[in-house]
């Protein structure tokens, strides 16, 4: 596959095994738009971005998966939630709680420890606890990207890690794309999507 190729078929992927319930799609599409405040913010206000970024578009996008999507046999997929689970290219739920597990742990550290264990010079713990929290989030976020895309390097080759790094950038701006009418089929009723929409726009097997 070419490159948008391939990162057409791993957002069809994404879409299909993890983004039936109709409140997960809405709790993304208020993820997506909170996202998009922390890149505008990036550069006016770091600690605000980040602020943003972890404690608004992250808990909401990771509620939906957590909390909403079914855990069952996928009628639609015809494939069970271990198997789903196993070829997840990205972050699948269990290694989301090893790094959710990372994100708590930083901020309840640097309370113990405002030096980090001396890793943080004098200045930078005069910059205050929440300064500090925001920027040890930021090498998190980062820090998982990179990780998992050089990850898949190893597993599925360079394009596949490259492709799943661009996925996850501009998501945001996707999620909006699609999940915009999320909201409206809650208010008739619609818990799930049938997906029958987006497999007639799958991409080509």
């Amino acid at each position: 596959m070419t490159f948008a190729e391939e990162l057409h078929q791993q957002r069809w992927d994404d879409h299909r095994y993890y983004h039936h319930n109709r409140v997960n799609q809405s709790l993304h599409l208020l993820s997506a738009c909170c996202f998009i405040a922390s890149y505008l913010l990036l550069l006016v206000d770091p600690v605000v971005a980040v602020m943003i970024g972890w404690l608004l578009a992250m808990v909401l996008r990771q509620v939906g998966h957590f909390f909403f999507e079914p855990k069952t046999w996928d009628e639609i997929n015809q494939a069970s939630h271990e198997y789903k689970e196993s070829v997840k290219v990205g972050y699948n739920l269990q290694r989301k709680v090893v790094l959710l597990s990372i994100w708590v742990a930083l901020p309840a550290l640097l309370w113990i420890s405002p030096s980090l264990l001396g890793l943080l010079t004098d200045h930078q713990v005069s910059k205050g606890f929440l300064h500090n929290t925001a920027i040890l989030w930021f090498f998190t976020g980062v820090g998982a990207v990179v990780f998992r895309t050089v990850h898949l390097f190893f597993l599925k080759g360079v394009q596949s890690g490259l492709v799943w790094a661009t996925k996850i950038i501009t998501d945001p701006i996707h999620d909006i794309r699609i999940y915009h009418p999320a909201p409206l089929y809650l208010l008739k009723g619609e818990l799930y999507d049938d997906m029958s929409q987006w497999y007639r726009e799958r991409p080509a097997e």
